[in-house]
């Protein structure tokens, strides 16, 4: 029997649309868990939309090691053994061009549920929903660079071997939500950012974040965290423009997520740092909140574009400590 995704042995994190036959998300970083008695299960995807180059997905039972698969009608989990099992199916990347805002998608996921005999009860997941709003560093593009350098010739190097190279689930994002042991809600797209919109359709940060894709709001629980790092792709836009499409994604997030701490990280290339950092102590004034800047100047190199493996870990290794530091000194005050 094909069990669905609102059933207690599936669980879903990240930006998912519910909707009644399915679920659905654009976003690289999101995940679906399942569990199950037996030695086999079948994960069931509808992928007639999608078109060449697929969404990849990194694939964990019980634990293990990730391995990667291109996003098929459906995914066979056999096992060693008979007995219970736990499946973790990360959506590592998908390619920016692939329409992912709106219909027809060429580059979601769509679940569609489970095939199993004997589902069984996932334990409940009671860590704290982090959720991070970025562009292609957040949802991880370019991370690896085997592809380009001896694997491939350059010549090869094109949309398909992109996807192997982006990896939502190794960025700053992911590993900062490890670290801190919370569940990772990422959006990410590339191009995208406070004042503009970028690939795959998708509108500037302050009118996408309200939803999953077009025509459909984000129905997800509130995050107890929120991470922004919006500049770099505003590089055109003027000090008083940036403030301005900021300060309206501020809102639409504590609109979300009242109880939220808010973090605005500054862009990793130093991009409008200075005007994010002279804006957030005059939205706090305004709005009697506290907003957290995190200048991020001197983390990493500006070069690459699109930091590699070692730089989003660098990233991370730097700013989970700064937000556990944080919330350690709001846990005083209150």
């Amino acid at each position: 029997m094909v069990i669905p995704y609102t059933q207690e042995s599936v669980r879903l994190t990240g930006r998912w649309a519910r909707l009644p036959d399915r679920a659905v998300t654009t976003a690289p970083g999101a995940y679906i868990e399942c569990a199950f008695e037996g030695d086999m299960a079948v994960l069931r995807f509808d992928v007639t939309r999608n078109v060449p180059v697929v969404p990849h997905l990194w694939i964990s039972v019980d634990g293990g090691d990730r391995t990667e698969v291109m996003l098929d009608r459906y995914l066979r989990i056999r096992t060693s053994r008979p007995g219970r099992h736990t499946v973790q199916v990360i959506f590592k990347s998908a390619s920016e061009e692939s329409a992912r805002w709106r219909e027809p998608l060429t580059g979601a996921v769509q679940f569609l549920g489970v095939q199993t005999d004997c589902p069984t009860a996932l334990a409940p997941d009671t860590r704290q929903l982090m959720e991070f709003i970025g562009d292609s560093i957040t949802e991880g593009v370019s991370i690896d660079t085997d592809y380009r350098e001896g694997m491939l010739p350059p010549l090869e190097c094109n949309a398909l071997t992109l996807a192997y190279q982006n990896d939502a689930a190794a960025t700053w994002a992911f590993r900062t939500a490890e670290a801190l042991d919370c569940r990772p809600v990422i959006m990410g797209y590339g191009s995208v950012g406070a004042t503009r919109g970028g690939q795959g359709r998708v509108p500037a940060a302050p009118q996408s974040y309200p939803f999953c894709y077009e025509g459909v709001p984000l129905d997800i629980p509130q995050a107890d965290l929120v991470v922004i790092n919006h500049g770099a792709n505003d590089y055109a836009a003027t000090p008083e423009r940036y403030a301005e499409a900021y300060t309206e994604l501020l809102d639409r997030v504590r609109a979300r997520s009242p109880r939220a701490t808010v973090f605005a990280v500054s862009a990793f290339r130093g991009t409008h740092r200075e005007t994010l950092a002279a804006l957030i102590p005059k939205y706090n004034e305004t709005n009697g909140c506290r907003v957290h800047f995190i200048d991020t100047a001197g983390w990493i190199p500006p070069e690459p574009l699109h930091p590699h493996r070692d730089g989003h870990e660098t990233v991370a290794a730097h700013l989970a400590p700064v937000i556990r530091e944080i919330l350690k000194n709001e846990k005083k005050d209150r």
